[in-house]
């Protein structure tokens, strides 16, 4: 690394592939004990793709099936719970150097909440031993201006089978 840092991004190519979720969590910056947003067995994937695509999705693990085979048949309470314990976005990336920290940035252009289409996601990338790649970034606290959510994820890639 150089004095005043990498003036290179960071190789995609350290990416590319399949990673599953193993842990989810959440620190406060208010010193309140860290949760797990979909429990402490969550499942998830995240793709990056050679072609400069990505893809993630989050579930609560053992997620009830529906009542019907159509979420527009089942009842509203089971669409909801549906839709609170799954979390997924897709769309172009990008890696960077910013501040000294290798990051991706994930440029959405498809999600389950409408509300991230459009939107930047940054997250700073580390990778670690045995596969890890550890992925993080800060928000407010919904209903806060003073307290910060630190989310840390971390993937690991699984051989092929």
């Amino acid at each position: 690394m150089q004095a005043n840092g990498p003036t290179a991004p960071p190789d995609p190519q350290a990416l590319l592939g399949t990673w599953h979720l193993l842990r989810w969590e959440i620190a406060y910056s208010d010193g309140r004990p860290s949760t797990l947003p979909f429990g402490p067995d969550a499942t998830g994937l995240i793709v990056y793709t050679g072609d400069g695509t990505m893809s993630a999705c989050i579930a609560r693990a053992a997620r009830p099936a529906l009542s019907g085979q159509s979420t527009r048949t089942v009842p509203e309470a089971e669409r909801l719970a549906a839709f609170e314990s799954y979390f997924q976005y897709a769309g172009r990336f990008h890696t960077r150097w910013h501040e000294g920290r290798a990051q991706v940035v994930h440029q959405v252009s498809h999600a389950l909440n409408p509300s991230f289409v459009g939107s930047e996601q940054v997250r700073n990338m580390d990778f670690g031993a045995e596969s890890s790649l550890t992925l993080s970034a800060s928000d407010p606290l919904p209903g806060s201006t003073t307290v910060l959510r630190h989310h840390r994820l971390i993937w690991q890639r699984r051989p092929a089978s």
